[in-house]
């Protein structure tokens, strides 16, 4: 049985440290806007060598998966919450307020993922995911007759989408609370 030197410890954490801050930095350029950081930035902003960033993640995709696991524990926080109201109609509302509370939090990291995803097999297996994630949601709150109901399914699956929301948000200008309003007062409509 061998045990490690002091040394090989050091050297261990230091690696774990600088695979933390790596990330920490790719999270924080992406939150101030820029969904594309290159690995020079990145390096910059985590104080570490651009071989370093390398050496921990092998290309950009690896990285984007590194940083996912935050965004989808937020995701998951949401999704792991049991709907209070009673009637279906209000738990979708419920559904639509949840989400956009989300929505916000995960915004720029959602266009990121977006403006990158052609160029990912990770980020486009994980946009599939969420993507049914968020319809088997629906589907769950809805009663048969409603998701048996394509058109109107779809309709309402696109209108409670990051998407929908990310387009009031950002093209048309509305505050949260306003566009949470706007998706409100159009599901309530689609459901009468």
């Amino acid at each position: 049985m061998t045990t490690e030197t002091p040394e090989a410890d050091g050297r261990r954490q230091r690696s774990r440290d600088n695979r933390a801050r790596i990330v920490e930095a790719m999270l924080a350029l992406v939150e101030a806007g820029d969904p594309t950081p290159g690995a020079e930035q990145v390096a910059a902003r985590a104080g570490v060598g651009l071989r370093t960033v390398f050496r921990h993640f092998k290309d950009m995709d690896s990285l984007y998966g590194e940083m996912s696991v935050p965004v989808e524990a937020e995701l998951r926080a949401v999704i792991a919450q049991p709907l209070k109201a009673e009637d279906w109609r209000e738990q979708v509302v419920e559904l639509i307020h949840r989400r956009s509370a989300a929505y916000e939090k995960i915004g720029p990291f959602k266009r990121a993922s977006d403006t990158n995803r052609h160029s990912s097999p990770y980020l486009r297996e994980k946009q599939a995911s969420y993507v049914a994630v968020a319809r088997e949601l629906l589907e769950r709150v809805l009663p048969p007759e409603l998701t048996g109901d394509r058109a109107r399914f779809e309709a309402l699956d696109l209108l409670l989408s990051f998407e929908s929301w990310d387009r009031l948000r950002r093209a048309q200008d509305l505050s949260p609370t306003a566009a949470a309003a706007v998706l409100e007062a159009m599901t309530r409509r689609l459901l009468a």
